[in-house]
C-alpha cells in the first residue's frame, strides 16, 4: 500500500531517462536503466496537462453539456549535464559521428532527421513516501538554446509534447510506487 496520499508534500528533483518508443511503453525497470539517464537535472521537472472543452445549452439555459475537445500534455525538463548523444534524442534533425576520438553532432538540415519518438521518464525519488515515475511518449518541441556564461552553467531545457501512445489515447502515465518497493534491485529512494 502507497504511503503517499492527499497529504503527502513532495518536495525535490528527480532524475529523466529516454529511450527510443517501439510500440509500448517499456516496464519501469528497463526505462530506469543508467545507459537510458539523459543527464543530471537542474530546476527539476514540470508536467503540464491541459483541456479544451466546449460547452453547449439549449437556448434557455435548461440544459447543458461540457465535452473535452483537445487536451495537450508538455514534460519539461533542465538538464544541467548533457552531450552531443544527448543532443540527437532532444533534436529529431539531427545527426551525430565519431571517429578518431572525435564527436560531431550536425543539427537542422532534413537529410539529418531520424523520424523517431522517444519514451520519457522523470523518475522522482522518495525513500519515506514513495517513488513517483512520470512517462509520456512524444518529442522535445523547444528546440535548442546554448548559453555559455561565465557564472551559470550551460542547461539544455528540452519541453516534450505528448503524444497518444496506447489503444486509450494516454498521454502521461503518472505511477506511484510505495517506500518498500524494489525497482532495478535498489530500494525504492536509494540513489542507483
Amino acid at each position: 500500500m502507497a504511503k503517499r496520499d492527499k497529504n503527502t508534500i513532495t518536495l525535490g528533483s528527480g532524475k529523466a531517462y529516454m529511450a527510443v518508443f517501439e510500440g509500448e511503453i517499456p516496464d519501469v525497470d528497463t526505462i530506469r536503466a543508467e545507459e537510458n539517464r539523459v543527464g543530471w537535472i537542474k530546476g527539476g521537472a514540470a508536467l503540464t496537462y491541459t483541456a479544451d472543452t466546449e460547452t453547449v445549452k439549449d437556448d434557455l439555459g435548461m440544459v447543458s453539456k461540457t465535452v473535452v475537445t483537445e487536451e495537450t500534455a508538455e514534460l519539461k525538463l533542465g538538464l544541467i549535464t548533457w552531450d552531443g548523444m544527448t543532443l540527437q534524442k532532444l533534436i529529431d534533425r539531427c545527426q551525430v559521428t565519431e571517429k578518431d576520438g572525435v564527436r560531431t553532432v550536425k543539427i537542422g538540415g532534413a537529410g539529418n532527421a531520424q523520424g523517431k519518438r522517444y519514451v520519457v521518464c522523470f523518475a522522482h525519488e522518495d525513500k519515506e513516501k514513495g517513488d513517483v515515475v512520470i512517462m509520456i511518449v512524444g518529442n522535445n518541441t523547444a528546440g535548442l538554446t546554448l548559453t555559455y556564461a561565465t557564472s551559470d552553467p550551460s542547461l539544455v531545457e528540452p519541453t516534450f509534447a505528448a503524444e497518444p501512445h496506447d489503444s486509450n489515447g494516454t498521454l502521461i502515465e503518472y505511477i506511484e510506487y510505495p517506500p518498500t518497493t524494489s525497482v532495478q534491485g535498489v530500494e525504492q529512494g536509494a540513489v542507483a
